[in-house]
């Protein structure tokens, strides 16, 4: 049954423990279920907060995108992509040189940090705070930790963000447009609980949808959607051919629940308000 536009508790009815789920436009939100308020922890969704801090670094000209970073042969532009060679959870290299595979890495995001932070010569958590979740005034966002997978926020606060990722005010429409188009797009391989997809297409810090299949949003969205998803079981994602946005926090960590329901329930969030 498809919800009515006010009501979308029938899409997470069958998931387990509880969620938040909004679709949003550039101004409001036009469908929801559960407390927009909530802070929770929203894990790899911090990935595209930090990446932002970084667009904004990168305007400023405190770093730039060939910034040696990361394993020897690396630069900012690799990690950001998830094309350095590190892995996932250490700090030593694959098997595989920069710029060879995609391999999503999430010591790679905290070095990616740790270089603005050296550059910037403040803490990297203060310069988020400062160059992206005050001027969006995300009040209660809750930006130490990680990173890479640290951050708490609420479903409003990932609508704000996703309204400046359709309409960017901290950074350049250009810069946004480079950071949402793929890097290195040959490059093959796993994204996390999905499998393995060549090419595996990835932004600077954002995932881009592509062809990829199966794939967590829905089978209508523009191949141009990008965002992130997290192991809290949270996602974000933009589709800009369409000016929406959609998002969900929850209870219940990433698990084959959502590798089953996301992308049905995105797909009827579209076949709703698309």
């Amino acid at each position: 049954m498809t919800p009515e536009p006010a009501d979308l508790s029938v899409l997470t009815s069958t998931w387990p423990g509880s969620s938040v789920l909004a679709i949003a436009d550039e101004t409001s939100a036009i469908g929801s279920t559960g407390d927009l308020d909530w802070v929770t922890r929203i894990a790899s969704i911090s990935k595209l907060f930090t990446s932002y801090a970084c667009l904004v670094a990168l305007e400023e000209g405190t770093i730039s995108l060939d910034d040696p970073a990361g394993p020897h042969g690396s630069t900012v532009r690799h990690l950001m992509a998830h094309a350095s060679g590190l892995g996932f959870e250490t700090d030593a290299s694959s098997t595989f040189s920069p710029g060879t595979r995609r391999i999503y890495s999430n010591v790679g995001m905290e070095q990616l940090a740790a270089h603005l932070e050296a550059a910037a010569g403040m803490s990297f958590t203060d310069y988020l705070v400062e160059a992206v979740i005050e001027p969006l005034g995300l009040i209660g966002f809750e930006a130490s930790g990680s990173p890479a997978h640290g951050m708490r926020a609420s479903v409003n606060h990932l609508l704000v963000f996703g309204r400046e990722l359709l309409r960017p005010t901290l950074i350049a429409p250009e810069t946004l447009a480079q950071a949402t188009s793929p890097v290195f797009p040959e490059l093959r391989g796993a994204l996390p609980g999905f499998g393995s997809a060549d090419p595996n297409l990835w932004g600077l810090g954002f995932e881009i949808r592509g062809n990829k299949k199966p794939h967590w949003t829905g089978i209508l969205h523009d191949p141009t959607t990008f965002g992130h998803f997290g192991g809290s079981g949270s996602f974000l994602w933009v589709d800009p051919s369409r000016r929406l946005i959609g998002a969900s926090v929850s209870t219940e960590v990433f698990g084959q629940w959502a590798v089953d329901g996301w992308a049905t329930v995105n797909t009827v969030l579209i076949e709703r308000y698309g």
